[in-house]
């Protein structure tokens, strides 16, 4: 049977949950992958108030949708961040920023994301995909260059924090899935090697496949879910396209605003972009796949009225890829 196929809320969360509910429904998907902002879930409520949890599910019944994941991304970005400032004021809210003392901050995102999982676990699913923000990101491509024993601190600090947070996680049989990002602290393949390496390769800790942000980056989607077979506890599909080659557009993005066409690239509606697609879906079903596929739309160039239903329409055709039911080997094998 092909995967569910949900959509990511995230970009979302300026409507209410009702009418995101209803919007995803019409569509046709099967289901939603909540983000933890706006109105569409508050994991403190969702930890601690039954009637609050039944509100939520009630409202995905009420319109054939089912739940398979929940996101808190802005939180997570906050545990691990250096520095703190204006940029994570704007993501967060008032209990979490507070008087906005960095290391207090953190502290707060922690305790956040803690009640995540709990969170999780009280609305029946197993899997939160976040980030967990990097104290040396702002190390990467700066000079003067970092030593080897900043970054290793940077591991480590990722380590501190995060080990407590995974411990709820696994008190609670919910595992968390880190999505490979710019900014975060496993950002590439190496990266996630390191990652997983310092904290000493949990399983309550995996990942968030999102394909577009290893294009932009000269990196291979297939090839990492191959490396990585045994980590993907989560798939966000979104698309990228690169516009380098023309001797101006770097791949930095010089400050650019979203869509703008400067810039050296930019996500786009899935399909159109620069990710190889069916490559992806059979590397997913040769390492045996069967979560949910979550569409997240971000198109500075498309209405997303009109760039929802179209990814959604992408994502089926590709979930339509089963693999074989006899190896190629077999095949060839009988005596004729």
């Amino acid at each position: 049977m092909p995967r569910p196929v949900t959509l990511f809320t995230g970009q979302w969360a300026d409507l209410p949950f009702e009418e995101m509910c209803r919007l995803a429904s019409e569509w046709g998907y099967d289901g939603l992958e909540i983000a933890c902002w706006g109105d569409h879930l508050d994991v403190w409520k969702a930890a601690e108030d039954d009637k609050y949890v039944k509100a939520k599910l009630d409202t995905l019944e009420k319109h054939n949708l089912k739940l398979w994941a929940i996101s808190n991304h802005l939180k997570g970005q906050a545990v691990c961040d250096d520095p703190i400032d204006a940029r994570h004021k704007d993501i967060l809210p008032a209990r979490i920023w507070g008087d906005g003392d960095p290391e207090g901050v953190r502290q707060r995102a922690a305790e956040e994301m803690k009640m995540t999982a709990r969170a999780a676990a009280r609305l029946g699913v197993d899997t939160v995909v976040g980030f967990t923000g990097s104290s040396i990101w702002k190390y990467v491509a700066m000079f003067p260059p970092a030593s080897e024993a900043l970054v290793d601190a940077g591991y480590q600090d990722f380590a501190d924090r995060w080990n407590p947070i995974l411990d709820v996680f696994d008190e609670v049989g919910v595992r968390f899935a880190h999505e490979v990002h710019p900014s975060e602290i496993a950002y590439d393949y190496w990266t996630t090697v390191r990652t997983l390496e310092a904290i000493g390769h949990r399983p309550a800790f995996g990942l968030n496949w999102d394909p577009s942000h290893f294009v932009w980056q000269d990196l291979d989607p297939v090839g990492f879910i191959l490396e990585f077979k045994d980590r993907i506890y989560h798939v966000d599909c979104k698309d990228a396209k690169r516009r380098v080659g023309n001797g101006r557009n770097g791949r930095l993005s010089s400050h650019l605003p979203w869509g703008d066409l400067r810039r050296g690239w930019d996500f786009v509606s899935t399909g159109r972009g620069d990710v190889p697609w069916e490559d992806c879906f059979r590397a997913l079903n040769s390492i045996g796949y069967d979560g949910p596929i979550s569409v997240e739309w971000e198109d500075a160039g498309m209405d997303r009225l009109m760039g929802a239903p179209e990814a959604l329409a992408t994502v089926r055709a590709l979930c339509e890829i089963e693999p074989s039911a006899a190896s190629f080997d077999a095949a060839f094998s009988s005596e004729g």
